[in-house]
Parts: structure tokens; sequence; C-alpha cells
């Protein structure tokens, strides 16, 4: 019997996966974070990922909630990442751990991704 909990681990790993084979195409591939809210709290951030494939831009936050383990949100018609925390870059801390879910028995798997704000 197929479980909630097992679906959700099938769809945490197709979505690994689907990002993997997506960045071998690349040669170090470069994650664009965008920062589209801050809360008055300063506590928590809303953050979308591109990536750009095959010359186009493309829109990865929903398969990189899903291969981190968390819910993608909607907020004012984008797709983003709530992060919680300060006093670091959240956009750096995100690319890394989805590097570090990605390339995770690799040596230095957290910096197998490079990060830039756009």
């Amino acid at each position: 019997m197929i479980t909630k909990k097992t679906n959700e681990a099938i769809d945490k790993e197709l979505a690994r996966m689907k990002l993997r084979e997506m960045f071998a195409e690349q040669g170090k591939p470069t994650v664009y974070t965008v920062l589209r809210h801050v809360s008055q709290s300063g506590m928590s951030r809303d953050i979308s990922l591109k990536t750009v494939e095959n010359g186009e831009i493309r829109d990865i936050t929903y398969t990189v909630a899903i291969a981190l383990g968390d819910k993608p949100k909607d907020k004012n018609g984008q797709r983003v990442i709530r992060v919680n925390g300060c006093g670091m870059d959240m956009g750096f801390h995100l690319v890394y751990s989805l590097s570090s879910v990605l390339y995770g028995s690799e040596d230095r798997a957290g910096y197998k991704l490079s990060q830039e704000w756009a």
C-alpha cells in the first residue's frame, strides 16, 4: 500500500533526479535567486529560483521546493520558497542546501552549484 509519506518520498526523489539531469548538461550550473518578499520582522524571506537552460530562463522554484522537502507557496502570482532566519545570505543558503541534497555523497557537495542574485 502506498501511503502519503511514500508518495512524498517518491516525489522528492523524482524532483532530485530531474534537477540532477538538468544541471548535468551545464558546466557548473548557476542558480539565480530572486527576492520576492521580506517579512515585516525581517525574519523570513520569500525567494524564487531560476536557471538558464538552452538559452531560456526557467523557473525551478517548484521542483527545488519538492526536492528540499518544502512546500512551494504562491506570493503575488509567483512561486516562492519561504526561508526563515536572518543574519546570512539566504539565497546562498537555499542554493547550498539544494546542492547538498543533490550531490550529498560527493566531496564539497554544497559547492557544486553557484548562486547569483537576479
